[in-house]
C-alpha cells in the first residue's frame, strides 16, 4: 500500500510563489508515475503536472506551463510542485497522486493513489 502526505500550502497573493511537496511510503516501487492535480468548488478536475520518477520526463496542463515546475528526490521519496506566477484562477485543493502510469499532465488509470489534499489559495 502506499500513503502519500502533502504539505506546503497556503494563500498567498497574485504574483506570488508557494512550493508543494509529496512524500510517498510504502509500496511505492510500481507507482512509476506521479503528479498533482487540483479541484476547485464548481470545476472539474484537471491534472496540473507529472513526471515519471525514473526517467524523469514531465508534462504540464497548459494553465500552467512555463509557470509551475515538478521535480522528484528519489532518494526522499518525494515529489515537488513550484509554483511562481501564481494566479486566482490557480485557487483550489491540490492532491499528491501516483499509478502504473502518467496520462498526459494526469495521473491515469484504476488504482490510483491521492493523497488527502492540501489548500491553495491566490487573492488578487
Amino acid at each position: 500500500e502506499v500513503q502519500l502526505v502533502e504539505s506546503g500550502g497556503g494563500s498567498v497573493q497574485a504574483g506570488g510563489s508557494l512550493r508543494l511537496s509529496c512524500s510517498a511510503s510504502g509500496d511505492t516501487i510500481r507507482r512509476n508515475c506521479m503528479g498533482w492535480f487540483r479541484q476547485a468548488p464548481g470545476k472539474e478536475r484537471e491534472g496540473v503536472a507529472t513526471i515519471y520518477t525514473i526517467s524523469g520526463v514531465t508534462r504540464y496542463a497548459d494553465s500552467v506551463k512555463g509557470r509551475f515546475n515538478v521535480s522528484r528526490d528519489n532518494d526522499k521519496n518525494t515529489v515537488y510542485l513550484q509554483m511562481n506566477s501564481l494566479k486566482p484562477e490557480d485557487t483550489g485543493m491540490y492532491y499528491c497522486a501516483a499509478n502504473i502510469y502518467c496520462v498526459g499532465a494526469d495521473v491515469g488509470g484504476d488504482g490510483l493513489v491521492r493523497g488527502r489534499g492540501i489548500q491553495i489559495t491566490v487573492s488578487s
